[in-house]
């Protein structure tokens, strides 16, 4: 969550306009666009600031596509199990079955606008030049740029 210092290699102040013909502050905010981030990061092999970035969104995508899909599995299987299971045994759905996966649909919301918010939060650090980094993922993000 530090900024670079300014003029350092890497960074927007820095760097003349990036391989991708955009200036790296506005190239590393459009990275948080996934597939943008994977093209990016394929495309731009001097830049680090914008590498860095590309390679955050990209890890991030992951992380966030996991989360999600861990997530819905265990929804569906809780709704599939309880409720519907439930009511073919020909048992009336507990009102605290239901609640659970109520609940369960609604975390999975939740999550998901969050991992979103921070998505955009990112993007926007990115264009107002600063090198945020994410918890965990910012430094695996930084030490695979640096190799």
């Amino acid at each position: 969550m530090q900024n670079p210092p300014p003029g350092q290699p890497g960074t927007p102040t820095g760097s003349p306009q990036s391989a991708v013909g955009l200036e790296p502050n506005i190239a590393a905010a459009l990275s948080y666009i996934w597939i943008v981030g994977v093209i990016f990061y394929l495309l731009e092999k001097e830049n680090r600031y914008i590498r860095f970035h590309a390679m955050q969104s990209i890890l991030f995508g992951i992380a966030n596509s996991l989360i999600m899909l861990v997530l819905a599995i265990a929804a569906f299987v809780l709704t599939m199990v309880f409720g519907i299971g439930g009511a073919m045994a020909g048992g009336p759905v507990s009102t605290l079955v239901t609640l659970i996966i109520w609940l369960m649909w609604l975390l999975f919301w939740l999550i998901g606008i969050v991992l979103f918010a921070t998505l955009i939060f990112s993007a926007v650090k990115a264009y107002q030049g600063q090198k945020f980094k994410l918890p965990v993922i910012g430094n695996m993000a930084e030490n695979i740029v640096n190799k």
